[in-house]
């Protein structure tokens, strides 16, 4: 076959696989939903119809920085000066929970003030794109970014400095970015001792990738929960979904289960709920 035979057969081929390709979803728009998820290699936002998430009041322990975050997001919501806020420390103590509660509850106070869009941590290198497209909406908007962290051959994080304050543009107005970690730097400290040891000029160095957390206004320290606090988490959530379990029978088996997890959080006292409902045959609606 010649080569003047191809280019038609080429055009062919190329057009039933067109055909046969699904056509990718369209960007959700801003007010058909309160919640998005970013999906980076579409450059695309998918609608969340219903969020995750925990009330706000069944929350304990984390009064301080409930009562904190809350007035930043409210101010943010009314227009006002808001800062970013990095929410960082143990695991499974509320950190990302506080955050979509925090957005329920401004929401119920205000339907459609506020939206939330998810960003994963891998795609942190995308956020230029994503900003492109929200700074375009008439709407509020909590970017949201779960576990954050950088390892050491990462670069990513220099794009998120940028987006954060120091890049020609700047944060947009309607956009305040809120992140959780376990770590308050945002990176291991054998990562932060391996720059100290192997840079030519090891102040530099730590300084470029510590300077990470200083441009979050707001950092806010979870800490580990002491049995008081764990079994006040318990009987709050037993008492909010109707769990009717005598009282010292419920924080026996409270501190049980968290022995066997080796753990006490909110996260180990859900965990605990969820499987004392499922005993007594009740929903969690």
């Amino acid at each position: 076959m010649s080569d003047p035979d191809l280019g038609p057969l080429l055009r062919r081929v190329a057009d039933a696989l067109d055909r046969l390709a699904p056509e990718l979803p369209e960007t959700a728009g801003p007010n058909s939903a309160d919640a998005f998820v970013w999906h980076a290699e579409q450059a695309r936002l998918q609608a969340v119809d219903a969020v995750n998430c925990i009330e706000l009041a069944l929350l304990r322990g984390i009064d301080r920085q409930r009562d904190t975050l809350l007035e930043n997001t409210r101010r943010f919501a009314a227009g006002l000066p808001a800062n970013n806020a990095l929410l960082w420390g143990a695991r499974g103590m509320g950190k990302s929970s506080l955050i979509k509660a925090v957005h329920a509850a401004l929401n119920a106070e205000k339907p459609g003030s506020l939206a939330l869009v998810e960003i994963h941590r891998e795609d942190t290198p995308s956020l230029p794109r994503l900003l492109d497209l929200l700074k375009g909406w008439d709407r509020r908007c909590v970017l949201f970014c779960d576990d954050l962290s950088f390892a050491g051959d990462d670069t990513s994080f220099k794009s998120l400095k940028a987006v954060l304050e120091g890049g020609i543009e700047g944060r947009p107005d309607n956009l305040v970015f809120y992140a959780t970690s376990n770590r308050r730097h945002l990176m291991p400290r054998d990562m932060i001792e391996n720059e100290r040891s192997t840079a030519i000029n090891p102040a530099e160095a730590v300084e470029e990738k510590v300077s990470l957390s200083d441009r979050f206004g707001l950092w806010l320290g979870f800490h580990v929960c002491d049995q008081e606090t764990y079994f006040a988490i318990v009987e709050g959530y037993a008492a909010r979904y109707r769990l009717d379990v005598p009282a010292d029978e419920l924080l026996a088996q409270a501190n049980e289960w968290s022995v066997t997890r080796g753990a006490r959080s909110g996260r180990v006292a859900w965990q605990f709920i969820q499987d004392l409902a499922g005993r007594l045959g009740k929903r969690l609606e």
